[in-house]
């Protein structure tokens, strides 16, 4: 632990300079620790049942190759379907087994090119299922699409690092956020709580969750820059912990923000973590915002993370 002698706790206030134990002195000195691994058990498979969440939440590139795996597959079972039945087809010499693939790409699709034609009661059976399936598959395949590019998603910006005022009194641990749209985010809440994995009832691991009082959690609006400040005071769960107590229960810091894109009237929801070594004391955050000799504002966002050392702080 490290304290600032200078800093005296005021009388009823607790000994916030407790608190700054768990911190980290200087930018040097930040660090960033590995999550914990968590292994789920007992949890069956729920890759068909839950397909649409997968569909949903998945990454682009593997939606993508995914999707154009199935693609190939369904067409060329189909294409096997046409050899195996003898299924007579149109310009498709020999039952070609590509001929019949690029015939049930234009089946599927329900392009219809006119050149490649099913004869016969077998050959139009399957064109028929096959049809069915492609117009349920193209309406399944463009309601997922359009559900992931309509996904509320919120263009917040965290700073990469928290830092904590010990010049005031009490110390007041601080972080900032953007927003990086040109619409803002209305009615914007803010919570903050510390999350710890401790021992419970019975001697099993739990986790728990305390909250940490904002000074200001609810906003009107965000539409540039904002900081979320936290006091440190005597009923604060950082005056009482010290460095090596939140690291022995994973303790993280954990910030949630939510609101309504005014542009698209849609709910937000973001969250951000911060681990004790992102914590830095005795620092404060750069002024990202200037005015010009027309007076005019400027808000400079490459200064988000940049932080410096508090006038008169010794580290």
């Amino acid at each position: 632990m490290t304290s600032d002698p200078a800093e005296k706790p005021e009388s009823g206030r607790g000994a916030p300079s407790e608190a700054l134990g768990l911190l980290t002195d200087s930018a040097a000195g930040m660090e960033e620790r590995a999550p914990a691994s968590v292994t789920r058990v007992g949890i069956g498979s729920n890759f068909w049942t839950d397909l649409y969440h997968h569909a949903l939440t998945t990454s682009w590139p593997r939606f993508m190759g995914w999707s154009t795996v199935a693609y190939f597959v369904v067409n060329l079972a189909f294409a096997l379907l046409y050899r195996l039945c003898n299924a007579r087809i149109n310009n498709a010499a020999d039952l070609d087994l590509l001929s019949l693939f690029f015939f049930s790409v234009q089946t599927l699709s329900t392009v219809g090119y006119g050149v490649m034609a099913p004869t016969g009661h077998m050959a139009n059976a399957l064109v028929s299922v096959e049809a069915l399936l492609g117009m349920m598959i193209n309406a399944l395949s463009t309601g997922v699409v359009f559900a992931r590019f309509s996904r509320p998603r919120a263009q917040i910006v965290f700073s990469k690092a928290a830092v904590i005022s010990k010049r005031a009194s009490p110390p007041v641990l601080c972080l900032r956020l953007a927003n990086v749209r040109k619409s803002a985010v209305l009615a914007m809440d803010s919570e903050l709580s510390l999350s710890q994995f401790v021992i419970g009832e019975g001697g099993y691991p739990t986790r728990i969750f305390t909250p940490l009082k904002l000074l200001q959690a609810r906003m009107p609006e965000l539409r540039f820059i904002e900081t979320l400040a936290h006091p440190i005071d005597s009923s604060s769960p950082l005056a009482l912990l010290n460095r090596e107590q939140l690291d022995a229960t994973y303790a993280r810091i954990l910030v949630t923000v939510r609101g309504t894109d005014e542009a698209t009237g849609q709910a937000v929801l973001v969250q951000h973590a911060y681990e004790p070594g992102r914590i830095l004391a005795g620092r404060r955050f750069v002024d990202m915002l200037s005015q010009d000799k027309q007076g005019n504002y400027h808000v400079d966002y490459r200064r988000l993370h940049d932080h410096e050392q508090e006038p008169g702080f010794d580290s």
